[in-house]
């Protein structure tokens, strides 16, 4: 009777423990897609031997999950999306204060100044142009904002839309820091004749002029950077009037419940060793930490006249300039 207990005990048991452990695995909601966050979780997991899952969701879905979950969290982090959704999570009271011993190494407009939320990399935004598309058209690739507005670019560029895209919303929120409000917005309008469409994706842009369906995208570099290895022909440029930047960070949600894992995963990924993994896994992502490498072929910093992209402002104004950019330039296209 005895042993028969103790069978029935080591079963129990046996079907217990991968459930158990199952459950003391990291859990991330990633904005950083799908391919690049598994290579770079799979880095940390390595590298500390803390078991991570993750559910992909971009930045909308991401928060929205976050806030129905905040009486019962299911995760214990946000892993990606530009910094300025960081600051809307916090503003809504659903991540927790922690300030890594490593974030010293950062620069201020990498972190919250309260601890609330770290970027750990970031990328510039940038045109991408068809060289056979635009040489069709006997036109050179673009090399400022004002030369997106001639009449050789009408109905040639793709760029994703602020209302569905955190991209989108950065190049508006960027040229309203560049020109001021109604200047920008004026812009905006002067330019829907180039654009062939406002694009619901972030990445869709690169997609598009890689095959030469647009001459010319706008996003974030690292695609289109990505695909200039893969052989397409793309040339990168940069707007001489100057370009915002994404900084992709990492929230620890309020409630998580393995906060201690959490922080272990903020630590290293801002840490050299997790600042060189975005190179070693060829993400063409720009590391934040002033002492890593950089993967070749990614343009040096000096090269790019990125300006003093305000995240904390660009998250309090989204709303406002998503709705100006709706009734003004959106609604105005033909």
């Amino acid at each position: 009777m005895k042993r028969y207990g103790m069978l029935c005990l080591f079963l129990v048991l046996c079907l217990l423990l991968p459930g158990l452990a199952h459950a003391q695995d990291l859990v991330v909601y990633s904005s950083v897609d799908e391919e690049n966050a598994k290579k770079l979780l799979d880095a940390f997991t390595r590298a500390t031997n803390i078991k991570v899952r993750f559910t992909f969701l971009s930045s909308g879905p991401a928060v929205a999950r976050i806030e129905a979950e905040k009486n019962n969290p299911q995760a214990d982090l946000w892993f990606g999306a530009p910094s300025e959704n960081h600051v809307a999570l916090k503003e809504k009271g659903l991540s927790q204060i922690y300030v890594s011993p490593n974030a010293k190494e950062l620069a201020a407009k990498f972190k919250d100044p309260e601890g609330y939320w770290t970027s750990f990399y970031m990328n510039p935004l940038g045109f991408a142009s068809n060289l056979n598309t635009l040489k069709q058209k006997n036109v050179e690739p673009p090399t400022s904002w004002a030369d997106l507005l001639k009449p050789a670019f009408k109905g040639q560029v793709q760029t994703p839309s602020p209302q569905t895209s955190g991209t989108g919303y950065n190049m508006v929120a960027a040229l309203v820091m560049i020109m001021g409000e109604d200047k920008a917005f004026d812009y905006l309008k002067r330019l829907n004749p180039s654009i062939q469409t406002y694009t619901q994706s972030g990445t869709a842009p690169s997609k598009a002029a890689a095959i030469g369906q647009a001459g010319v995208g706008i996003q974030f570099t690292p695609a289109f950077l990505q695909l200039i290895g893969e052989g397409y022909p793309l040339k990168v440029t940069f707007p001489r009037e100057g370009v915002g930047f994404e900084a992709p960070a990492i929230s620890i949600l309020k409630g998580a419940p393995r906060a201690e894992q959490a922080k272990k995963l903020l630590d290293w990924f801002i840490s050299l060793p997790g600042q060189n993994a975005l190179t070693e896994a060829k993400t063409y992502f720009f590391p934040v930490h002033p002492k890593a490498r950089l993967m070749e072929g990614l343009p040096s910093f000096d090269q790019i006249p990125t300006i003093n992209y305000d995240a904390i402002w660009a998250g309090k104004e989204k709303k406002k300039l998503v709705d100006r950019w709706i009734n003004e330039v959106l609604r105005a296209q033909k």
